[in-house]
């Protein structure tokens, strides 16, 4: 069964952010709370991490990952930026979208789409995300809970342990959390194209 851990929502306590970064960095796989309901996260290059979020979710060869990154310069790290995508992003950023864009050589291929060679990337203002990115010190993969037969993510840590208890290691609980998925938008082709809508205002990213 997985750890369960009580975090305050504004001011996360050290010791349970460093207990779940510790089974991060041991290959394993928790789900944690961010301003757009419950995601999976682990290590960049924990393959089994990845493969256990596909099983969880039951995704396609062609589902877009997406890596959870701190701030604007760790994102930078991951996927190519124009000029007029850096002003976009910039402007967005923190905040519930994902963001589709051409990978850079520090993605591990099985982490990009098969074909377009993109990746996700978001950055989250959520207290207990930026606390665990600061602990770990790197971008995490990250998937959006959403179970196979939902349309919208889990939001409840209890029901995460009740369910998923034996498929994660660690579920950290803070008690509030975002309701709605990112607003997912690919800027690989330099126009804006909106993948799916959520919790993110999509005005910026729409043609007049």
């Amino acid at each position: 069964m997985a750890r369960y851990l009580d975090v305050h929502p504004r001011n996360p306590q050290r010791r349970a952010i460093t207990s779940a970064v510790d089974v991060v960095r041991d290959g394993g796989l928790i789900a944690y709370p961010t301003d757009s309901g419950y995601a999976l996260g682990c290590a960049l290059g924990n393959a089994a991490g990845r493969d256990r979020i596909v099983a969880i979710r039951k995704l396609t060869a062609n589902h877009h990952f997406s890596l959870m990154c701190a701030d604007f310069s760790q994102l930078g790290q991951f996927v190519q930026v124009s000029n007029a995508v850096f002003r976009a992003v910039k402007a967005a950023t923190p905040g519930p979208y994902t963001f589709v864009l051409k990978a850079t050589s520090e993605v591990p291929r099985r982490l990009m789409h098969p074909k377009k060679h993109t990746v996700g990337v978001r950055i989250s203002a959520d207290p207990v995300v930026q606390a665990l990115l600061g602990e770990h010190g790197e971008a995490m993969l990250t998937s959006t809970l959403i179970l196979p037969d939902q349309e919208h993510p889990m939001t409840e840590g209890w029901l995460v342990q009740d369910d998923l208890g034996h498929q994660v290691d660690v579920v950290i609980d803070s008690g509030e959390c975002g309701t709605e998925p990112t607003t997912v938008v690919d800027l690989s082709s330099g126009v804006a194209e909106i993948l799916r809508y959520g919790a993110g205002d999509p005005a910026p990213f729409e043609e007049d």
